[in-house]
């Protein structure tokens, strides 16, 4: 079902995000100190971001949000709210620090100082630099201390080609960025959380037939042990547990039968996670890893390509997925669905994957504030 946008401006969302923001992510939270705003750079304005940051704001109240800065143009904000009929108050602000102060009755945005057109549903490549902008500011912003989180609109990766962006995406992009801070690389792990999966791909963008020549034993490790410890440190499980998906059908079917990634490439990887005393098993078979029962077994599923984990996540709670960047020197949550070029300005995008994306990055930021991370 789509979103409405009645006489009074408040979109109705249906139950799903209600019932969501009951969910417990397993993530022991404790008392602190008030924390920086998060800082929300917009992604592509010609999207959904937008919509679904609006939305947000106007359901600050009702689900208890925390406050946020959006990096964005406000001139291109205001367009779209008149655009879909919205009373929306919009504040420049000059740090993310005046955030929290006018929250309560305006939606706070840090002004880029590249414009961006609202040409709703149509991306321009004029708008690239803007929108890189925005994620370069967000991010800086949180290294310095002054934002907690940063959270991601979607982006879409052609206009910004045609600009000359060459990043296969979001994550690549935040990698190169946090490399530059820690002065070494960095190697980024997605993870897609939901009510009731994680699932984390160790290869992320390449084609699917790049997959078995760019799988190695060393990136599985890799990934895994970055995945064990921000499962434990961030999101506060004492011992997590790990299941590693095979490759192939069957995983493999043993001996190699139906391919042998599995016992080449896979079960190598395994062995050495468990000779450093991370709890994981496999390789299983993708086919049977998803099930209630098989999920119930462990704390996220390391999958072997970006389909491989993604399909199930989306499938069992596209609403309320939630990607989170792992291994880099700051949190990062994005809304778990793209611009929807389609959709936009239309008043049916739902806000819940973003509003999802905002709890989780807070909590985590809360965990990190306590020690945790």
């Amino acid at each position: 079902m789509g979103a409405s946008f009645p006489e009074n401006g408040l979109p109705l969302w249906g139950c799903a995000l209600d019932a969501f923001i009951r969910i417990q992510w397993n993530i022991d939270v404790m008392s602190a100190a008030p924390l920086a705003p998060l800082a929300i750079s917009i992604g592509d304005p010609s999207g959904i971001g937008p919509d679904v940051a609006l939305a947000a704001w106007l359901r600050r109240d009702e689900l208890s949000l925390p406050p946020f800065a959006l990096l964005a143009d406000p001139q291109q904000l205001a367009a779209r709210a008149r655009h879909l009929g919205l009373e929306v108050q919009i504040e420049v602000i000059p740090t993310t620090s005046a955030a929290s102060d006018v929250f309560a009755h305006a939606l706070p945005v840090l002004p880029l100082n590249n414009t961006l057109t609202d040409s709703v549903g149509k991306p321009l490549p004029e708008n690239a630099a803007g929108i890189i902008e925005a994620i370069e500011r967000a991010v800086e912003l949180t290294l310095k201390g002054e934002a907690s989180a940063v959270v991601t609109c979607p982006i879409s990766k052609k206009p910004l080609y045609e600009a000359g962006f060459r990043h296969p995406g979001h994550t690549e992009f935040l990698a190169e960025l946090a490399s530059q801070h820690m002065g070494k690389p960095v190697t980024p792990v997605m993870m897609l959380a939901g009510p009731q999966l994680r699932a984390v791909p160790v290869t992320i963008h390449i084609p699917l037939a790049g997959v078995p020549v760019r799988l190695n034993t060393a990136d599985i490790i890799e990934v895994s042990r970055i995945t064990a410890a921000e499962l434990k440190e961030r999101f506060g499980i004492p011992a997590p547990r790990l299941a590693i998906s095979g490759l192939n059908p069957h995983a493999g079917e043993g001996g190699g039968a139906m391919g042998e990634e599995d016992d080449a490439i896979i079960l190598p990887a395994i062995e050495a996670l468990r000779r450093a005393g991370i709890d994981a098993r496999g390789p299983l078979p993708a086919d049977t890893m998803f099930h209630a029962s098989a999920r119930a077994t462990y704390d996220a599923a390391v999958c072997m390509y970006h389909d491989q984990a993604l399909i199930p996540a989306k499938a069992l709670a596209f609403d309320e997925t939630v990607n989170v960047t792992l291994g880099l020197p700051f949190i990062r949550t994005s809304p778990d669905h793209g611009t929807a070029f389609d959709i936009a300005g239309k008043g049916i995008a739902r806000a819940d994957s973003l509003v999802a994306a905002i709890r989780l990055a807070r909590q985590l930021a809360e965990n990190a504030a306590n020690g945790n991370a």
